[in-house]
């Protein structure tokens, strides 16, 4: 029989210590606090010198420091920097046992939790969980370790829902909050609601007006650095996400669209644009205005027209991207000659005037000539002031007569949910009934196209409706508009030209025929 001699171990297999070491085992302490409100910060504090102090007084101890995150969620760990760096620390065999308050101190989430435990474990770096007694190379400790985690996980789901209840409320009762911080405009008044802040107000009517006096988004921020205003931020750098940001919200003029971003999951903190998966809430006057309603309407319009315009629209002009040639139907660009002599001249003329075999017929002129023709048409257009809204009152009451559309749109939906049932139920029968499956393809295929047309016909119904609905805004907005511009302009302005005009169309004569926003056309020639 052979002889068995016994070698016992002399590793420890979770430490990687040899059995008989003496050494003390390296100790850090973790401590974490979800918010950084005063109270908190106490507890912080009162955690970092705990732990500090219970290393310290355990003699087969001997202590590295305590790693820390203030004001941190738990639910995930891609933020945590005092954390990544006590696990890296760990891994790189600084540390033999980690100290921490509870699961829930050091992950919310499980998967979390047991991914870097496992890890930890596998370097032969344990963790004691204090408030639960857990110590994870105990046997029973990845058992326990797995159904604290659990539990503070739904803990956190609960506080999250909870929360997003609270949220959703205050939005369904129109109460209205702001980053304040970084909000350019307004304060956290005694009550809680917005309050404008003269000083940052004044700049926020100049973006909005240099906006409609034709500079681009980059030309503002330009503009707002040479004269050292500082951004919403602090910095001296304005950024034309700020600026462009700034000319979009609509709380700007007094109103609030809230919950317009929401959040995925509670885990990894995901925030989506809501594009219709959650409720949101439009309150109007829910607080005062900085930028008059019309203003901020004006601006949005020209801010549409712009992106649709791209590279085309420089910002240089007002002019530039309104002026049309009647030959070629391309734009106006504003050109130099003599740019260098005593004889230098800025000049309008139709960019493709040289570009095809047969060149362009329409004039070149200059800036003084067309401002002045414009301010003929609109004196024009303001001497009849009260028919010109008349027409458009007659106007939006066509547009906004939905009777015959919306029967259209009822009749399509009826017929898209009528085929779609015709849909499921060939299907149904193919599956439970023996037939020809030639037959049964082309049945289903007439059906797909029928529901297919349907469709198709109920989206252009719906889009001419939301497009009439457009127009009849935009025809509200030009009415006020004419009620509150001068009767008589006596000298150029770039705002009204902004605002009040589509395009201007040269001819060959000279002619300059203005189309109004309200689609009027008034033709008038140089002198």
């Amino acid at each position: 029989m052979p002889k068995v001699t016994v070698i016992p171990p002399t590793i420890n297999p979770l430490t990687h210590l040899p059995s008989a070491t003496v050494r003390k085992r390296r100790v850090a302490g973790y401590a974490r606090v979800s918010t950084d409100s005063d109270e908190q910060f106490t507890s912080y504090e009162a955690q970092v010198d705990y732990y500090t102090k219970f290393i310290q007084s355990k003699p087969e101890w001997e202590f590295i420091k305590v790693y820390t995150d203030e004001g941190i969620s738990g639910t995930n760990t891609k933020h945590r920097e005092g954390f990544k760096a006590m696990v890296s620390d760990a891994l790189a065999g600084k540390i033999d046992l980690i100290v921490t308050k509870s699961v829930s101190r050091f992950a919310r989430n499980t998967v979390d939790s047991l991914v870097t435990i496992r890890k930890l474990k596998e370097n032969g770096v344990e963790c004691y969980f204090e408030k639960e007694g857990i110590y994870t190379f105990d046997g029973k400790g990845e058992l326990l370790i797995t159904i604290m985690s659990s539990l503070a996980q739904e803990e956190s789901r609960s506080i999250s829902e909870n929360i997003t209840w609270g949220q959703r409320k205050r939005f369904s009762d129109g109460k209205v909050s702001m980053p304040y911080k970084r909000f350019l405009g307004y304060k956290k008044g005694e009550n809680g609601y917005p309050v404008i802040v003269e000083k940052e107000a004044s700049i926020v009517k100049l973006i909005y007006r240099l906006f409609l006096d034709g500079k681009t988004s980059s030309g503002i921020c330009k503009y707002l650095e040479s004269v050292n205003i500082p951004s919403p931020g602090g910095s001296s750098k304005w950024s034309k996400t700020t600026v462009e940001s700034i000319l979009t919200n609509e709380k700007y003029k007094g109103d609030a669209l809230l919950q317009k971003k929401f959040t995925v999951d509670f885990l990894q903190k995901k925030m989506k644009t809501n594009e219709g998966e959650v409720p949101q809430y439009y309150v109007e006057g829910s607080h005062p205005a900085i930028i008059e309603p019309d203003e901020w309407d004006q601006v949005q319009v020209e801010f549409v027209r712009r992106k649709q315009l791209g590279r085309a629209y420089s910002g240089k002009s007002v002019l530039s991207t309104k002026l049309v040639c009647a030959d070629c139907g391309g734009y106006y660009g504003q050109k130099v000659w003599h740019s260098t002599d005593r004889y230098r001249r800025v000049i309008w003329q139709c960019n493709s005037k040289f570009d095809n075999e047969k060149r362009c017929g329409t004039p070149v002129l200059d800036t003084d000539t067309i401002q002045a023709m414009f301010i003929k048409a609109y004196n024009q257009l303001m001497h009849k002031q009260t028919q010109v809204i008349a027409d458009c009152e007659l106007m939006r009451r066509s547009l906004t007569d939905f009777d015959a559309l919306d029967a259209e749109i009822a009749h399509q939906l009826e017929e898209t949910e009528v085929v779609a049932e015709m849909v499921k139920a060939a299907v149904k029968e193919n599956a439970s009934t023996a037939q020809s499956q030639d037959g049964y393809l082309k049945k289903y295929n007439n059906l797909n196209k029928r529901y297919e047309d349907a469709v198709s016909k109920l989206e252009k119904l719906k889009a001419e409706r939301t497009l009439r609905q457009q127009q009849d805004k935009a025809m509200s907005l030009f009415i006020r508009t004419l009620k509150k511009n001068p009767l008589v302009l006596d000298k150029w302005d770039d705002t009204i030209w902004t605002v009040m005009v589509e395009k201007g169309i040269v001819h060959r004569d000279g002619h300059i025929t203005f189309v109004f926003y309200n689609g009027t056309e008034i033709e008038v020639g140089a002198e």
